[in-house]
């Protein structure tokens, strides 16, 4: 994993503060652009179960499914690995008063939560993708399996 602070990066989606707030809802805007967070077991996608994949409620990005989310109890969406490799970019979070890996999609660089490792769950990697609800849009799978 790759922690790195550089602002100077350029993503494939770009648009000015005043855009992202003619597209966002002032909530989504607060999550995804100035790095807020949801209250836990509030937001839409904390305990669902539909398959799918999880994508940037920003720009459309696929990041996560379903196949690699799981119930960790803390009131936010859980996945243990991204859909794959460089669809997330990592940045060291030292903000209220706590060491954290900041999560963000690498297509736009909005927030979409933070990483924590080392839990003890059950999972393929022992980590936990801590996302926002706000962050994300499911796109459910299709009745037909495509």
């Amino acid at each position: 994993m790759n922690s790195s602070n550089d602002t100077g990066t350029q993503f494939p989606v770009q648009k000015s503060d005043d855009e992202w707030r003619a597209e966002l809802t002032p909530a989504e805007y607060q999550v995804l652009r100035q790095a807020g967070t949801e209250r836990p077991y509030t937001g839409e996608y904390w305990d669902t179960k539909t398959e799918g994949v999880y994508a940037c409620r920003a720009c459309g990005a696929e990041l996560f499914t379903s196949s690699e989310k799981f119930d960790s109890h803390c009131g936010w969406p859980s996945f243990f690995a991204p859909l794959a490799e460089g669809k997330v970019r990592y940045l060291h979070d030292r903000s209220m008063g706590m060491d954290r890996i900041e999560v963000r999609c690498a297509n736009c660089d909005s927030h979409m939560g933070h990483l924590f490792e080392g839990e003890g769950f059950d999972t393929p990697t022992d980590q936990r993708y801590c996302i926002n609800s706000i962050s994300i849009k499911l796109v459910p799978k299709a009745a037909d399996g495509n």
